[in-house]
């Protein structure tokens, strides 16, 4: 069933959407950019004369209740974005009664799902080294199988729309799935969008076809790396992640961020990229700075003479150049992860010749694909999301869709 041809009048939707914005200190939303996304969906159940039911988690409350991850300071955003009042059930797994009392037209916002231990499925307070984890996961499963058929109760149809969590096997995002027949369960819009957006970068690719990856640490990219060698032609590596390549090739990194037990994991990373015949681009000069501040004196450097107590934080303006120079001629771009510490405003240097030589590329007809929270923050920073193919709402579950992966939250519903 898809959404677009199924009618909502008279019917209870739960609709699963990823509401996990950023907040500031004082609980304001610093991007909305993810509430924007779900609102052809929830809108469309509204239209047709359905009551909605949206649940999401936020953050990573650990199953214990935790106002700084309370949907709660979200619900008047929700509110003004779909144009009407939001009802709000402080408990996600005690709201049968407002939900039954919903009327067609109306919303009911539920408490963070994290909240409790069943939505994620891991069992708590105990180790995996623990004789006793096995049984105690079983029992948990058995209490997220709970959980889900709670949620199911309260609605006619279940809508998945959130893909940033669609890689995760959650009591929202696939569990619940087992509660709907086929023809009342779907993806929502921006769901469908997202894995369209993922199956036009692995089906058509065409080339050359550019991947950049930032961000501070390889070995959580180790992965999604790999599995980017055999289909792409350049592969730019940017970020923290620069340092533990310059460490590898005998460089001196001062003070910059570095994972010394990965070292070898560099090598061999440089090792398989020559071996499949993939343009690997490291950077070669960064601003360092002589403290982790926006006001911290800098100075341009080889990233491999990095003096004691400097730091790498934004590319150099050689490794620029050289970004640029493979970016622009793409035709399929991929990007996740900034070039350094682009909350700095003067260390955004890097993520924005990147950002440009993408706009510049997608003007000359590339396919370009930006995706992570990251990345994102960073395309809106810099006002240029318009400009490039498609701005994805998920980091990790774009990453694992690339890699391949089944993504379970699109195949319960499939």
């Amino acid at each position: 069933m898809t959404i677009d041809n199924f009618n909502f009048d008279g019917k209870k939707a739960i609709v699963r959407v990823d509401f996990n914005v950023p907040l500031d200190e004082n609980g304001h939303i610093t991007d909305d950019t993810r509430i924007r996304g779900a609102l052809p969906t929830l809108n469309k159940i509204l239209n047709d004369g359905g009551s909605l039911i949206i649940m999401s988690h936020m953050g990573k409350p650990k199953g214990k209740v935790n106002p700084k991850f309370s949907l709660s300071q979200i619900k008047d955003d929700v509110a003004k974005a779909l144009g009407r009042e939001v009802k709000f059930a402080d408990d996600c797994a005690k709201a049968a009664d407002a939900a039954k009392a919903l009327k067609p037209d109306e919303v009911l916002l539920l408490e963070n799902l994290r909240f409790y231990p069943e939505e994620e499925g891991k069992p708590t307070g105990i180790e995996k080294t623990d004789p006793g984890y096995e049984a105690a996961k079983k029992e948990m499963k058995e209490r997220q199988k709970e959980f889900a058929k709670t949620l199911a109760s309260y609605a006619d149809v279940y809508v998945n729309d959130a893909f940033g969590t669609a890689h995760r096997k959650h009591a929202s995002t696939a569990v619940i799935a087992d509660s709907f027949d086929k023809d009342h369960k779907m993806l929502g819009y921006l769901m469908e969008k997202e894995v369209k957006a993922v199956d036009n970068i692995l089906k058509d690719i065409r080339r050359p076809f550019t991947a950049i990856m930032g961000g501070s640490k390889v070995s959580t990219k180790i992965g999604i790396i790999e599995n980017l060698m055999d289909k792409v032609d350049n592969l730019i590596l940017c970020g923290g992640m620069t340092y533990t390549f310059a460490k590898a090739m005998g460089g001196h990194v001062g003070d910059s961020i570095c994972e010394n037990d990965k070292l070898d994991l560099a090598l061999d990373i440089m090792k398989k990229a020559k071996e499949k015949g993939v343009n690997l681009v490291l950077g070669t000069d960064c601003v360092a700075a002589n403290a982790f501040s926006n006001d911290a004196d800098t100075q341009i450097c080889s990233v491999k003479e990095i003096p004691d107590g400097w730091e790498g934080l934004d590319a150099g303006p050689e490794t620029r150049k050289s970004f640029e120079a493979v970016i622009e001629p793409s035709k399929t771009i991929l990007w996740n992860g900034p070039a350094g510490v682009f909350e700095f405003d003067n260390f955004t240097a890097g993520s924005r010749a990147i950002a440009d030589a993408i706009v510049k590329a997608t003007k000359n007809g590339a396919f370009s694909l930006i995706g992570g929270g990251d990345s994102v923050a960073c395309i809106n920073k810099f006002g240029l999301a318009d400009e490039v193919s498609y701005v994805s709402t998920g980091g990790g579950a774009l990453l694992e869709a690339i890699e391949g992966k089944v993504l379970p939250g699109v195949a319960a519903v499939e």
